[in-house]
């Protein structure tokens, strides 16, 4: 089984909500920062949220503050992406991953970091936004 499994893509109309999650297996998701990244067609992977494993900060990309917000359950070894307000150019395959997170002094670091340097990904979960 993968590190990280996605879900809760789907097809929604603009304005609609969606809620994603990511589980972990085979490691202990507290320890670790949690990112979520998405690839638009044609484009090149982006960050998009961050979420510290120690101290419960948070970093946003623009293109989303204020829309989307990140959190976490470390009991249930799951990180969630609640996307609100969609619009069709959020539409993408949607990724998380993790990266150890001890020793973290600024969480937009690890949404920074060369995408290859992070220690899990999942395979990502599709988001349509069309009416």
């Amino acid at each position: 089984q993968a590190p990280l499994v996605e879900s809760g893509g789907g097809l929604v109309q603009p304005g609609e909500s969606l809620r994603l999650s990511c589980v972990a297996s085979g490691f202990t998701l507290g320890y670790y920062a949690v990112g979520w990244f998405r690839q638009a067609p044609g484009k090149e992977r982006e960050a998009i949220a961050c979420i510290s494993s120690t101290d419960g900060s948070i970093w946003y990309a623009d293109s989303v503050k204020g829309r989307f917000t990140v959190s976490r359950h470390n009991a249930k070894e799951t990180a969630y992406l609640q996307m609100d307000s969609l619009k069709p150019e959020d539409t993408a395959v949607y990724y998380c991953a993790a990266d150890w997170g001890l020793g973290v002094t600024s969480i937009k670091s690890v949404c920074d970091m060369p995408h290859d340097d992070m220690d899990y990904w999942g395979k990502g979960t599709l988001v349509t936004v069309s009416s």
